[in-house]
């Protein structure tokens, strides 16, 4: 199964932090994939630090389709606020759409991709 690579686990991985050997593995079997709203919030800090060729194998990564259903993420967030899982930000809510839709597991250091899979049950790399 393919796993959606979220920003804070690149920024713990261009860190070499804790989850750089994890990483290191996903990248190695080629099951990691990434999408334009993930590329999005690196890509920019890449280019400020010069990081062309980081940059340029980011964007040859395999990238998973995306079609944003808006009535399905209000629905997400109408979930995530009954259940108490307030401060979800729409782009975590489309990541978690973009990975249901793809049958993709997350891979993330963000703790609200946690309480996703509690109320949305999107399925974690742990």
């Amino acid at each position: 199964m393919d796993v959606l690579v979220d920003t804070s686990i690149w920024i713990d991985y261009f860190k070499a932090g804790d989850n750089s050997q994890d990483l290191d593995y996903l990248i190695d079997e080629n099951i990691v994939v990434i999408n334009e709203i993930i590329l999005a919030e690196l890509v920019p800090y890449l280019k400020i630090k010069k990081q062309s060729k980081v940059i340029k194998l980011l964007q040859e990564m395999n990238r998973l389709p995306m079609a944003i259903h808006w009535d399905e993420i209000i629905e997400y967030q109408f979930k995530c606020l009954k259940n108490g899982a307030n401060g979800v930000g729409i782009p975590d809510l489309i990541i978690a759409q973009n990975a249901k839709q793809n049958s993709c597991k997350i891979y993330s250091l963000d703790k609200h991709f946690r309480l996703l899979n509690q109320v949305l049950k999107v399925k974690l790399h742990v």
